[in-house]
């Protein structure tokens, strides 16, 4: 009854000059609008497609999914404003036009999300980098739901209902349920600054107090490590943030020290070789760079050397091959000088005592 009484309202408020104005006005936005979907909408999509970027293709699938229900409903509404029309009929299309363009500016701010961490996955398969990105994607959704909530709000507010008591109802559910999953809720974060941070990504070779190993993947509530025996280590993300980490990936070069030994009656010249010797080695080596060579100190059983030099790799293997390398030459070096390496030992002197040696009588020729 109320909706035909509203028509009969128009009817008897309104000429019919102003029933042709309006239908008039919601023809001409019909077509136009027509006209721009059917061959506006297909004329661009052709000219997108020459263009490198693809933010245009983005914008132009946006417009293009653009229902006819709300150009329908937008020349309803321009049409009726010739109108003199009751106010509930004026709030009912008002409302419907205000959910409309709510909805549609949610799903285009969705699709700049999307367009945005499309880019960043891009990139990081482009550049062969290790990222998880599981945690982009987690990120990416959470931000839709909020922008969900924050569109659901304001259309409530709109419709005139008071959200500031639905707030805080709302408010404290978050804080009892922040308690009930402080732990998870903790290591989540704690993945969100590892993903911001990044203090290590996958494939990096970390030591972690005790523990040491490559990671292999960063979860949303631990991080998996395998460890150089073989074995998973999982630690959770919260343990990860809160300590020290040594990454050995992002290590530009490896700063070496190691020192060795030659004996005590190795003669003062050959020791002056020694310096030379090393250096001869190094310089031909390519991944390694002598920074000094030192005769270092007496020590309880060999004249020490200490030898410093910059490894120009993080890796570890390459380190050990390059350390073998130095070891064989500088034996070879000293083989040929006649230098001798020297080993753990011990000389004991004994001094007679001439009160025991008066004791004994002395020894005859030819007999006892």
């Amino acid at each position: 009854m109320a909706i035909l009484s509203s028509v009969q309202s128009i009817i008897s408020q309104n000429t019919s000059s102003q029933y042709l104005t309006a239908f008039s006005i919601f023809l001409t936005i019909i077509v136009l609008l027509y006209v721009f979907k059917k061959y506006a909408v297909h004329l661009i999509h052709k000219l997108t497609k020459r263009t490198q970027t693809d933010i245009d293709d983005y914008a132009l699938e946006f417009i293009a999914g653009v229902r006819w229900p709300v150009y329908v409903l937008l020349a309803i509404f321009l049409a009726l404003r010739s109108l003199v029309i009751p106010p509930f009929l004026s709030t009912v299309v008002n409302y419907l036009l205000i959910f409309s363009i709510i909805y549609y500016f949610v799903k285009g701010l969705s699709k700049v999300i999307d367009y945005v961490i499309q880019r960043k996955v891009k990139h990081y398969e482009k550049s062969d980098a290790h990222h998880d990105t599981h945690a982009i994607k987690l990120l990416a959704n959470m931000l839709k739901v909020f922008i969900w909530i924050i569109a659901f709000l304001l259309l409530l507010s709109n419709l005139g209902v008071n959200i500031t008591s639905l707030i805080a109802g709302l408010g404290i559910g978050g804080i009892a349920i922040a308690f009930a999953l402080q732990n998870v809720l903790t290591d989540l974060f704690s993945a969100f600054t590892i993903y911001l941070d990044k203090p290590f990504k996958v494939g990096d070779f970390i030591i972690i107090g005790n523990d040491m190993g490559i990671i292999k993947k960063i979860g949303l509530k631990s991080t998996r490590i395998e460890a150089l025996q073989g074995q998973e280590i999982v630690i959770s993300n919260q343990d990860l943030t809160s300590s020290r980490i040594n990454n050995y990936k992002v290590m530009q070069k490896r700063r070496i020290v190691f020192s060795f030994g030659v004996t005590y009656d190795t003669p003062l010249t050959k020791l002056k070789r020694i310096n030379d010797l090393i250096k001869d080695i190094f310089s031909h080596l390519d991944k390694a760079d002598l920074d000094r060579v030192h005769f270092k100190e007496f020590g309880a059983s060999s004249l020490n050397f200490e030898v410093v030099y910059f490894l120009k790799s993080s890796d570890y293997t390459v380190y050990m091959d390059t350390q073998q390398q130095i070891n064989w030459d500088t034996k070879q070096a000293f083989e040929k000088e006649h230098i001798h390496m020297a080993f753990p030992t011990q000389t004991v002197y004994l001094k007679p005592d001439e009160n025991i040696i008066k004791s004994y009588p002395p020894v005859k020729k030819g007999g006892t």
